[in-house]
């Protein structure tokens, strides 16, 4: 495994926004933010947690293995990533309740909040799992989570139900984790940041008045708001600490940004090598990234000459099958690639695989039918014991939620439930 030498920390993205009264002042990113290198040095072993969802799904005949258990066959899929058969876990029968949403593919919605009825009348999202992490652990890294993405899309929801936007360059990734600004853009940052706290103070001003008008129930609420502005008011200070702080220094160029907008499995492999710099030099510790797809023939994919989209509509149709299984091979063969890089990195006298919990897999169990049931899952990582394939019942389904309390715990989170959970783990997920 090889070491890279702790650098100083990275940086947030300064173009997202929290709307509040007729006033905007930069969220999602902007969050709690004092230094963690110090625990680094330690040798502190220093939870992560990364997830991925495949928004066509894969195709469960070259996935699933015919007998659970330790001893499972490898099928098409999982031959991809089987030098770490004893770092990942596969499940099958795990769901998400009532995800018939206003169509096919609104279950990607809910993937990580499990909110009922996605884009229905009167729907309205949760916050989704790497959001509760984050707040749980803001103030330990510069950057407290990563919305990442191949075409424009996002897994992250806020508290207040709002899908966050994601980042799909990974050029403008490089420079808000590794690109020092100059003196001014640094002064700009920090004008900016004390323009945000003192729009704050207005906000604060404003709602504590219109507080003095109001009955007890919209009081209660309002005191909610207060809550969450306060723990703005805190994060801001917080990351005017990090602006001036130095960012990391890392021995890798700049990367460019892939051209083809067609050609998703080279914009994976190259976000993944970004993810695991930003892992690596502790500049967050919660990342999403939506996997993408497309409505179009993928590029540089050879015997692929159909949209991918439709190609996912197979409706067993062979022919289709067989392409979309080399796109699903190449998926799969990517993300092996990501395991492997995390493996390779030392950390605290494990791999930065070790200290981080991934969830690779899909909000469909079958996308030709759009259907939300008997998702493909799988966790990697984290410390826990790997290597078998846990079915849970394909008719009656257990939650996929109970999987992520367990993931939440695991970040420090102190909960028993999260969204439709039943219980504070799943059969398969055992803890070392």
């Amino acid at each position: 495994m090889s070491q890279v030498p702790w650098i100083t920390k990275p940086c947030l993205d300064r173009r997202h926004f929290l709307r509040g009264i007729g006033t905007c002042i930069g969220l999602p990113l902007l969050e709690a933010m004092v230094p963690s290198r110090a625990n680094a040095a330690a040798g502190t072993k220093i939870p992560r947690f990364v997830a991925m969802n495949a928004g066509l799904g894969f195709h469960a005949p070259f996935l699933f293995p015919q007998n659970p258990g330790d001893d499972y066959e490898l099928t098409p899929y999982l031959e991809q990533i089987s030098e770490h058969r004893r770092n990942f876990t596969l499940f099958s029968g795990l769901s998400h309740p009532d995800q018939n949403g206003n169509n096919g593919h609104a279950s990607s919605m809910t993937w990580l909040t499990s909110a009922p009825r996605p884009g229905l009348a009167g729907f309205k999202n949760t916050i989704s799992l790497d959001q509760l992490m984050a707040r749980q652990i803001a103030g330990q890294t510069r950057v407290p989570f990563l919305t990442l993405s191949t075409r424009g899309s996002s897994l992250s929801w806020s508290s207040n139900g709002v899908q966050i936007p994601s980042q799909s360059s990974p050029s403008k990734l490089f420079q808000q984790l590794f690109v020092e600004g100059t003196k001014d853009e640094v002064a700009g940052e920090i004008r900016e940041l004390h323009r945000g706290r003192s729009i704050l103070d207005t906000v604060l001003s404003d709602a504590k008045r219109l507080n003095q008008s109001l009955g007890h129930r919209d009081r209660a609420k309002l005191e909610e708001y207060f809550g969450s502005l306060r723990d703005l008011e805190t994060r801001l200070k917080q990351n005017e600490e990090w602006v001036r702080l130095p960012k990391p220094q890392v021995e890798v160029g700049e990367p460019k940004d892939i051209a083809d907008q067609n050609d998703v499995l080279a914009r994976q492999r190259m976000m993944y090598e970004m993810m695991a710099l930003a892992l690596q030099t502790d500049s967050t510790r919660v990342i999403t990234f939506d996997l993408g797809s497309l409505n179009a023939v993928p590029s540089n994919i050879k015997g692929v000459n159909n949209d991918w989209h439709n190609l996912s509509h197979h409706g067993k149709d062979e022919a289709k099958i067989d392409e979309l299984k080399l796109i699903e091979i190449a998926e799969f063969a990517a993300f092996n690639e990501f395991l492997s890089r995390l493996t390779s990195i030392e950390e605290s006298g494990q791999s930065l695989l070790d200290h981080t919990a991934v969830l690779f897999g899909s909000n469909l169990g079958n996308a030709s039918s759009h259907d939300w049931r008997n998702l493909p899952i799988i966790v990697a990582g984290g410390g826990y014991r790997h290597g078998s394939y846990a079915a849970h019942d394909s008719a009656n389904n257990a939650p996929l939620a109970n999987l992520f309390v367990s993931l939440a715990q695991r970040m420090g989170l102190e909960i028993d439930r999260f969204g439709s959970s039943t219980a504070e783990s799943i059969r398969g997920l055992e803890v070392i």
